[in-house]
């Protein structure tokens, strides 16, 4: 969640960039987000070691889930803007959302560079993290946000990562049990997206706890 914390930062900047499309459904830039997820997945499972260095498809799947995170940003702003927010465009946005983990994360998952047990848990932990924080709210509490990898970390890291991956194609870098770094970025989320899942599941614990403290 550190990402997250600093959306206030940026909001500025997503205001100006939203504004001249007020006037456009906000479900038209969900889309448009889950699109590029699809396209960002198809690169990642087309890239491989063998040919990255020729084909940089790695570099194609990162500007798909930079368009990914953007178009996901402005949809919800847009609705904001221009008065349209409501609880249908809430649950299409974060369905969407899930949708656009799968495709970006298992793209990646079945490609060349990783082994399907890394990318199963991964999978696993990223999904879990999502689930506990939107069932919190199905249950009556807020949604949860809280815990130490948010979906914006992840969005910055399948930027980054891959990108460091290209670049050290070209060096002799040797890593334990011949993991490559992109595994490595996968086997983080595997681990902080559970304990981020657990982080957000006790939380919703003590809410219930202090409610019945309330009522009793």
């Amino acid at each position: 969640m550190v990402l997250d914390e600093h959306r206030k930062t940026i909001d500025p900047l997503l205001t100006n960039i939203a504004k001249p499309f007020k006037h456009i459904n906000p479900d038209v830039f969900s889309i448009i987000a889950l699109i590029c997820a699809g396209l960002g997945g198809f690169f990642f499972y087309q890239s491989s070691p063998e040919q990255e260095l020729q084909n940089s498809y790695l570099f194609l799947a990162v500007l798909f889930v930079f368009l990914n995170g953007l178009f996901d940003a402005l949809d919800g702003k847009i609705a904001k803007l221009s008065n349209r927010t409501s609880k249908r465009g809430d649950f299409i946005d974060h369905a969407l959302d899930r949708y656009a983990d799968v495709l970006i994360i298992g793209g990646l998952a079945l490609s060349q560079w990783i082994r399907p047990s890394i990318g199963l848990l991964a999978l696993i932990g990223v999904l879990l993290t999502s689930y506990m924080g939107t069932q919190a709210q199905a249950v009556g509490y807020q949604r949860v946000y809280a815990g130490l990898l948010g979906r914006a970390d992840r969005l910055a890291l399948l930027m980054i990562i891959p990108i460091l991956q290209h670049i050290t194609l070209s060096i002799s870098i040797q890593l334990p049990y011949e993991l490559t770094i992109l595994e490595v970025m996968l086997l983080y989320f595997a681990i902080m997206g559970n304990i981020t899942a657990l982080q957000r599941f006790y939380q919703t614990l003590a809410w219930f706890k202090h409610l019945n403290g309330k009522k009793s």
